[in-house]
């Protein structure tokens, strides 16, 4: 629990009673500085809690990233068993995807370089 949420109530209860007691002696004055402290209190405890979840949450991203850390190295060995299987099951697909793949990337690598338009081009 944030202290600004302890110290928030507090502040609201003492503005609630010192409320309590300007309704009960007629004092506007008193009753006017109740309700400050009260809405004052209220916003302190209002701040608290919106620290704590943001903590809260905070903890929540950290536990997370912990989990898929301690576990991406049984997911990679998952898949890399799982990709040894397709493959021992099928080896002529797999021989054909990945001849695909490397056609691909070539032609993707040895791509000619753009030309400009003819328009700029300068005859002399």
């Amino acid at each position: 629990m944030d202290k600004d949420r302890i110290a928030g109530s507090a502040k609201d209860f003492a503005g609630k009673v010192e409320g309590a007691v300007g309704d009960i002696a007629g004092d506007a004055k008193t009753q006017g500085s109740g309700r400050a402290r009260e809405a004052a209190g209220t916003v302190q405890n209002l701040y608290g809690q919106a620290k704590d979840a943001a903590r809260d949450a905070g903890d929540a991203a950290v536990g997370y990233a912990k989990d898929a850390y301690e576990n991406s190295g049984e997911t990679f060995r998952d898949g890399s068993q799982a990709v040894a299987k397709k493959v021992q099951d099928n080896p002529l697909g797999s021989l054909l995807i990945a001849g695909g793949i490397g056609f691909a990337l070539a032609m993707l690598m040895t791509r000619q370089p753009r030309r400009p338009s003819p328009r700029w081009r300068y005859y002399g």
